[in-house]
This record gives structure tokens, C-alpha cells and sequence, in this order.
């Protein structure tokens, strides 16, 4: 009977995590290199689906810049194009006076301070080693440390997700992830909960030649934005739906 039982419970884990599938993927080149995938997901026992936009880069030749917007007056699209970005997606959090909260670097200065904080666990950095993301505890100063924004929660870690995650809220997701090899990425996924995000995107190849190895949560929700340059000089833009703080945008090095 014990043994019956483990079986079922380790079929019930499998289908669990072959729940999303990929419907399609399509990809499209940008400049420096960076690539543009959206993917469509579908939990076919559920019913839905969700779409997921990435831009992908190498941490070889791209690096990331966080690009302030103190008065909220532009939009990621025009400060996309006017540091001519490669890709980018909005922030980190921010207060009902528009302070930002949690560490922000911005061109190697700092605008605020780490902070100590259930939600932000952890901190998105570009120094001259690369692009890194470390949990809070983890982060040290460094005069090499150009770029940081501290948000959450984690979402996934060594590959594995996160466990404890929100199961019940659905919200449009922004997100940060590095992957195996050099890689890395920022992206955006439609509604859905954090929980469900994380296990996505421990368990869902979104290309043959990386895995994520880890990935933070930015700021969602109407925040929510993303944005591509594509080779040909147009750009692929889902806007934000307010102000916001911030702005990820990736750059060449």
C-alpha cells in the first residue's frame, strides 16, 4: 500500500511539472547580438495560457544599465531609444512619493541604500565581472559595481524553484535571470501567480543551449513592461500601464 502510494504521488509531481508546455516559440534577432523570444505556454488540463518575452544576451559582450526616471514622466520605450538601448524592462519597487526601495546603482553611484526586507531578497548587479544575481545577504560593494537594483522575491536558485511562493495572486511578472554558460536575460510573462512562475522557469527550456540557473522578480504588475530593438531598426514594445521608478536596460559593453 505504501508503495502504491509513493507511485501515485511521484506521478502526480510529473504531471505537475509537464503541466506548461510550449504552443510556440518564435524567435527574432536584435542588435549586439541580443535575441528576442516569445513564447506561448499552455496548461492543457487548465485550459490556459500564457505568453513570455525574453531578451537574451551574452554577458560576454552586453551589460546592464539601471536608467532613472526620478519624475515618472517617460515611458521605457523613449528611454529605450534615447540611451540607446539593445532591450530593456521597467524597475525595481518604489514608495507612493516615487523613492525607490531597495539598493539602486545607477552609473556606479548609489541612489539608495540595500535594505533588509522579507520581498527583497535579492539583487540584480553588472560590475566588471559580469552580470550576477545574489541574494541580499551576498551583496558587497565593489568600486567595480556600476549597476545594482535590489527586488524579489527569488524565483529560482540553482536551477531548482523557489518553494513558498504566492500560489493565489495572477499579475503580469517582470523578471531577471541568469543561465547556464554566459547567458543571460530580462523578460515578462502575462498574468499569472509567482508560484507558477517560478516552477516555469526552473522547468520549461526556452532554448536548446541554456537552463536558468537563477532568476529574480521585478517589479509587476501595471509596472510591467519590455521592449527590443530589432535589427532592422523597429522595435517589439509592450508598454507599461503607469509611471515607474526605473528602468533595466541592456547594453553593449
Amino acid at each position: 500500500m505504501r508503495l502504491r502510494c509513493a507511485v501515485f504521488f511521484l506521478i502526480l509531481a510529473a504531471t505537475a511539472q509537464a503541466d506548461w508546455t510550449i504552443l510556440s516559440s518564435a524567435s527574432e534577432p536584435g542588435r549586439g547580438g541580443v535575441v528576442h523570444k516569445h513564447v506561448i505556454l499552455e496548461n492543457g488540463a487548465r485550459n490556459e495560457r500564457i505568453t513570455v518575452d525574453l531578451a537574451i544576451f551574452s554577458k560576454k559582450s552586453c551589460g546592464l544599465r539601471v536608467l532613472q526616471n526620478k519624475d515618472g514622466a517617460e515611458s521605457l520605450a523613449d528611454v529605450m531609444n534615447h540611451e540607446k538601448c539593445l532591450a530593456g524592462v521597467n524597475g525595481g519597487y518604489f514608495d507612493e512619493k516615487f523613492a525607490p526601495i531597495g539598493l539602486r546603482i545607477a552609473n556606479g553611484q548609489m541612489i539608495a541604500p540595500l535594505q533588509r526586507a522579507r520581498l527583497i531578497t535579492g539583487v540584480l548587479v553588472a560590475s566588471s565581472r559580469g552580470v550576477q544575481i545574489v541574494r541580499s545577504r551576498e551583496f558587497s560593494r565593489r568600486p567595480t559595481v556600476t549597476t545594482a537594483i535590489q527586488c524579489g522575491p527569488f524565483l529560482v536558485d540553482r536551477g531548482q524553484p523557489i518553494s513558498g511562493l504566492n500560489d493565489s495572486h495572477l499579475a503580469r511578472r517582470t523578471f531577471a535571470a541568469t543561465t547556464t554558460g554566459d547567458g543571460a536575460l530580462v523578460g515578462v510573462c502575462s498574468g499569472v501567480s509567482l508560484a507558477e512562475f517560478s516552477k516555469i522557469l526552473a522547468t520549461t527550456s526556452f532554448a536548446e543551449d541554456f537552463r536558468i540557473e537563477r532568476a529574480l522578480n521585478l517589479d509587476g504588475g501595471s509596472s510591467t513592461g519590455f521592449w527590443f530593438a530589432r535589427e532592422n531598426g523597429s522595435a517589439f514594445s509592450i508598454s507599461e500601464q503607469k509611471p515607474v521608478r526605473d528602468f533595466v536596460g541592456i547594453v553593449p559593453k
